[in-house]
């Protein structure tokens, strides 16, 4: 039976650092972060301090050859996916799984031209983190991760190995039997989560019950990602956007989308890897996205007064 006895993780942010608290407990050095110059300075130095328990965990600059890993997991933002996979090189062989549990519905096929889809495996985090300086909290209770293969009748011997590693872990693991379509419906919930509560300035508690108008606000930008989806054959439909009405209402009230976070830290949004994807299908399918048209602009304002722009 096939099992991960190393793990390479790039991407030591949010969820990165959800994932790799966890797999510490039971790799300790066999978890490689890979990092290198002054982040990695600082890794080694300062560590993660994850929900009150501080981490020092394996550093590994991009350049040393350790041999290959057993698993490969690139959580990145989107926007440093290229730079990721080039420094995640040394660790790839032949038999390396990748996963890429990213924002968005194009990191497989980003990873695929890189290494190939004999290696990737579909994937994504279902996890509310709050990440300020090297200080990271979540709910346990409340996280988890899907992956598999694209679908999954029956577990394949590679999925198998790490849902067992996972698990091992303490991380929660699904495995749905459609890929795609879980990844476009975390996908719906991000485009609509993270840019209105960005523009809003809310956070996801104001979605629980609190607020109808910004419940409203959240659903119409839901229903342009239904749209594209359905005309790119992914079943996405309204069922899947009441669902999430309950799904809200079991995360923290204070905890904040990610997009949001980055505007009060003054960092750079994935505003294009979500409005702007929206905007692109949109227009290969046909489908009006003038909700996403907004949503661009608006955040890329925000942006811009966060660089002394305006």
């Amino acid at each position: 039976m096939r099992k991960v006895k190393t793990v390479a993780l790039i991407g030591l942010g949010a969820i990165g650092s959800y994932i790799a608290g966890n797999l510490s407990k039971v790799m300790g050095d066999d978890l490689r972060i890979i990092a290198g110059g002054s982040r990695k300075e600082r890794l080694e130095r300062d560590g993660i301090v994850i929900n009150g328990e501080p981490y020092h965990f394996h550093v590994v600059s991009p350049e040393e050859e350790t041999g290959f890993a057993d698993l490969a997991v690139i959580i990145t933002k989107f926007t440093g996916i290229k730079e990721a996979l080039k420094d995640i090189k040394n660790q790839i062989g032949p038999d390396t799984i990748i996963m890429a549990p990213l924002n968005g519905v194009e990191s497989e096929e980003a990873v695929a031209e890189e290494y190939g889809w004999d290696r990737v495996i579909y994937s994504l985090a279902r996890v509310s983190v709050v990440m300020k300086g090297n200080q990271v909290s979540y709910n346990p209770k409340v996280a988890h991760l899907e992956f598999g293969e694209k679908t999954n009748e029956t577990i394949s011997e590679r999925v198998q190995a790490v849902k067992d590693l996972f698990e091992s872990a303490g991380i929660e693991s699904w495995i749905p039997e459609d890929m795609e379509r879980a990844i476009w419906i975390k996908y719906m919930c991000n485009v609509s989560e993270n840019q209105t509560a960005a523009v809003l300035g809310i956070p996801f508690g104001a979605w629980s019950g609190v607020s109808e108008h910004a419940t409203e606000i959240r659903e119409m930008v839901m229903r342009e990602v239904v749209a594209v989806a359905q005309k790119k054959g992914i079943d996405l439909s309204e069922k899947d956007i009441q669902n999430q009405r309950e799904v809200i209402k079991r995360l923290p009230y204070q905890n904040k989308p990610s997009t949001l976070q980055d505007i009060e830290s003054g960092r750079k949004t994935e505003v294009d890897m979500f409005a702007g994807t929206m905007v692109r299908l949109g227009r290969e399918t046909g489908v009006p996205t003038p909700l996403n048209e907004f949503l661009y602009h608006a955040i890329h304002v925000l942006e811009e007064k966060n660089d002394g722009i305006i």
